[in-house]
Order: structure tokens, then sequence, then C-alpha cells
């Protein structure tokens, strides 16, 4: 049996209560998801989800005490770093992303920040700085997509010792660092992974110290890498009996995808589409399986259609000649869903919604063949019928902050202005955006078509939010004293 992760003590737990961590790290997700620079991209999102809960399920007590929901994500920048949030929120640079060169190298990564949160870190810096007079959410959420591709940014955000302040809750302890490491191990070994990869890679950032002197990567600089933590993940590889782990086709997929949304502009799409060409050289099926996905998604982009098609069904022959490849492809959202967004584009909606029937019967936790036969109904001016297969998705998935935008857009489509409004106040609730949830409202209360039912609706949940809000905004008035 396992050794169970140490458990972190009272201290923190005092400071700051796991509720009240994880409605911080929403607050900061609420304001991080409406950056530019967030990658809403539910192909990339379900990959890294579906990678973090499988690291998470080979060692539950990964979850900490407090039992946490991570939501792992990525972010357009070229840097390489990844950072945890309070409450299990994980993102990932698109520029890490495309640096690892192994799907085990990315799992090493993502195990050392869950290794963070598991053992509350970040409650223990805000604890130990008693939040510095509390720095307000805002300004510590602007700090970190500031620092995220320069550290030393985050302290021109706040004003006076707030900058300071940001920047010292953004980096870890070398002994958090060293604890993360091995929790980050243990997990990266008991989810099948190369244990090697955490090598690989730690290795390859130690040797980019070197090139970049005081002006190391981001990763470097709010994770400090010494020489004493490679020698000891070294040590633990060396215990371990070696086995080849192949990349999954979603992680080649992945990285593909990234590649692109990295820059969607139209050089950056000429660039990538050069990239991919040069991959196809090497004749590896791998290779071109994913140089032709990216080639396809890059013409989809460039709104050539018919190319995107093209380019879809050489990956696929290619995909039906190596057994491996053609398992893992019909598993796939993101393989299978590809077809479904070129169409969906080209505007094919009906062609759409016949093929994603199946799919969803096939695939029922997939969550992009979900978004894509929606906007094909709701496009296809279908709206009662969106409604009600998002009304039944919204039971199962209560808290997908995306059902409720998509069945907002729904009612304002049938003209429903009330229940669009209440639709959008439950979008940015179930994001910890309360006081956007009650002004959308109390826009909602205004609308003539307003049913007495709708009114009653209306006045529940806003004496629910109230009361939630009213009781965050205490426990960040009792922190801010002890602070004093």
């Amino acid at each position: 049996m396992a050794q169970n992760l140490p458990v972190l003590g009272d201290t923190a737990r005092e400071e700051l209560s796991p509720l009240m961590e994880r409605r911080l790290g929403e607050q900061i997700m609420y304001i991080v998801r409406r950056d530019p620079d967030y990658i809403e991209d539910w192909a990339i999102s379900e990959y890294l989800n579906r990678l973090g809960n499988k690291m998470l399920d080979a060692r539950p007590d990964a979850r900490g005490e407090a039992n946490f929901n991570f939501d792992f994500f990525a972010v357009r920048d070229p840097v390489l770093n990844a950072f945890a949030f309070p409450g299990g929120f994980i993102g990932f640079h698109s520029g890490l992303i495309l640096s690892a060169q192994s799907e085990s190298e990315l799992a090493s990564v993502m195990g050392h920040e869950i290794g963070h949160v598991a053992q509350r870190h970040i409650a223990r810096m805000l604890a130990a700085q008693k939040y510095d007079a509390f720095i307000p959410i805002a300004a510590l959420a602007l700090a970190v997509l500031a620092a995220r591709s320069s550290p030393d940014a985050a302290i021109a955000v706040a004003t006076g010792g707030q900058g300071l302040a940001i920047q010292k809750q953004l980096n870890f302890s070398r002994d958090a660092e060293r604890e993360a490491d091995r929790i980050g191990f243990l997990i990266l070994r008991d989810a099948g992974f190369d244990t090697n990869g955490m090598v690989s890679f730690f290795g390859r950032l130690q040797n980019s110290m070197r090139n970049y002197a005081d002006n190391a990567p981001a990763f470097l600089r709010s994770h400090p890498l010494t020489s004493e933590r490679i020698a000891d993940i070294q040590g633990r590889v060396a215990d371990q009996r070696y086995k080849q782990v192949p990349d999954s086709l979603d992680f080649l997929l992945t990285k593909a995808r990234i590649r692109v949304l990295q820059d969607s502009g139209a050089q950056g799409l000429i660039d990538a589409r050069a990239w991919f060409d040069q991959a196809l050289r090497s004749g590896r099926a791998e290779d071109l399986v994913m140089a032709y996905y990216g080639l396809s998604f890059v013409a989809m982009k460039q709104g050539l259609h018919s190319e995107a098609l093209r380019y879809h069904k050489l990956s696929s022959s290619i995909v039906q000649k190596s057994e491996s490849l053609a398992i893992q492809a019909r598993a796939s959202c993101m393989y299978i869903c590809l077809e479904l967004e070129i169409k969906l584009a080209a505007k094919q909606y009906d062609d759409v919604i016949r093929q994603a029937e199946p799919a969803m019967k096939e695939l029922p936790l997939s969550r992009g063949i979900v978004y894509l036969f929606t906007e094909a109904l709701l496009n296809n001016k279908s709206p009662n019928r969106a409604e009600n297969f998002l009304r039944d998705q919204i039971s199962l998935y209560r808290t997908e902050p995306k059902l409720y935008k998509l069945l907002a857009r729904t009612y304002a489509q049938q003209g429903k202005q009330a229940l669009q409004h209440i639709a959008l106040a439950d979008e940015a609730a179930v994001q910890g955006g309360w006081s956007a949830a009650i002004h959308q409202l109390e826009i909602a209360r205004q609308q003539k078509d307003a049913s007495y039912y709708d009114m009653s609706v209306i006045d529940a949940k806003e004496r629910e939010w109230r009361e939630v809000h009213k009781e965050e905004l205490a426990a960040e008035k009792k922190q801010s004293k002890h602070a004093q």
C-alpha cells in the first residue's frame, strides 16, 4: 500500500480555511478567465483536466484534507512557466506545453503543482504573511497575470508595499519546492508515467540557467531550482525500474492545437503552417498525424474549410493504418470533434447535428461534443431543442459555466429576456462572481417578460448569493484585522 502523503499542521488551517482558500481561488479565476490570454479552448481544457484527474485518481490523498476539485487550464504565453492558485486551480503556459518533449514531462510538472496545492503551500504563505494587510483579490489576480512572463512586473501592479507582498506570495520556498517534488514524483509514478520525465524536464531547466544568468525563466524564478533538488529526484528515479511510456494521441494533438492558438494572427498561422510542413518530413506515423491535424486546424482558422477537411482525411488515413492510433482515435473527442468544428465553421449545421448525436452516445463524458452540438442547434435556429438539451445537461453538470452561457444565448434567441439574465447570473455565480451575478438578477427583475415564478426564482437566488457574498466579505474583513 502506498504511503499517505504528509498532512499539513493546524497553523495554516487556522489562518486560511480550506473553504476560504477555495473561494479565494474562484475569485481570482473569475478575473483570470476574462483575461485575453486565457485559452478558452474546450479540447485543451478537456485534455489537461483528464490528465490531471488521472494523476489524482492514482493518489486520491493528493487532493489533501480539503479534498479539492482541481481545475487545470492554459494561458497564452511563450514563456516557460506553470503556476498554482489557492484552492486547486493550476495553470500552464502554452510555452511550457510546447516545450514538453513527452507526456511524462508534462505530467511531472502537473504532479509538482498538485503537490503545492495538496500541501497547501499557498495557504501557508498567505498565513505567514497574514495577507500583508490583506491584498485585494483583484490586485492579486492582476499581479499573477502580470508576473506570468516577468515576475518582477507584479511589483508594478500594486502601489507601496503591496507589490513586494504580492511578489513574495508568488514565489515558493526551497523547502516547499522539495516537498512538491517528492509528492509530484509519487503521483507521477503511481499514475503510470515515466519518472525519468521529471529528471529530463528539470535537467533542461537547470541547463537553461547557464544561458539566462540573472534573467532566468519565470518558472525558475517562482520555483527555485537547485542541484540538490535535481540530485534528490535522480536518486528517487534510480530506485525505479525503467519503463517506456508512449505519448498519448491527445498529448500530440494538444501540442498541435496549442501551437496554433498561441498566436492565431495572420503571421502566427503562417508560421504554424510552416512548422507543421517541416514536421511532415519525419515520416513517423505519430508526427504525420499531429502535423496533418495541425494543418487542418490552421486551415480552419484561415477559413479554408475544404482544405481543412482534406488534411483531416489525410490524418485519418494514417491513423487507420496504426492499430494503436486507431484505438486511441475512437476514444478521442479531440480527434473526432475536429471534423465537427470544421463543419460548424463552414455552416454545415445539419451535418454537425447528425454526426454529434451518435458521437455523444459513444463518448458521453466529453464536453466538446456537447458544446459543438449546442452551437449547431443555435446556429440552425433550433433554440427550443437547444433549451431542452441544455436543461438536461445542467441537471448533470451544475457547476459548468459554459452551459449557462449557452443557455443565456438560447433564451436570447427565443426573446426570453428575464430568463436570459437569470442564466447569465448563474454563469457568474458558479464562478464565484457574486457581484456580477447579483447585478444580472437586478437586470432580470426589470424585464417586462419576468413572470411571477421568475420573480420568485430571482428573489431566492438573490437572498442566497447575498448571504454567501456577505460571509466572504466578513471573512476578508476578519483576515484584514488579523494582519493589522
